[in-house]
């Protein structure tokens, strides 16, 4: 196993994750329903299916689209959400 993969995907996701949307609506859900286990399992599963899903499909587009060229094309697309965000409609 590459410790040093496991521990950088960690890393990155664990920072990337921390305040999104996701941990927010978690937070929200545990409060209302007084059972944080139950929460906890159904975000565990959820996070782990769409971390499958997007591990499985940048596997599989790369043998495709070198990963070069996704690497820059993800880089591209954040910094025009990131604009977008930033400056928003009108």
């Amino acid at each position: 196993m590459d410790w040093s993969l496991l521990l950088r995907t960690f890393g990155l996701i664990f920072i990337a994750e921390l305040g999104d949307k996701t941990q927010l609506s978690t937070m929200m859900l545990s409060a209302q329903s007084k059972s944080p286990w139950v929460v906890f399992v159904g975000a565990a599963l959820a996070l782990s299916l769409n971390a499958a899903i997007g591990a499985i499909f940048g596997d599989a587009i790369t043998k495709i689209v070198p990963a070069n060229v996704i690497q820059k094309g993800a880089g591209a697309l954040f910094i025009i959400l990131g604009a977008y965000l930033f400056f928003g409609r009108g």
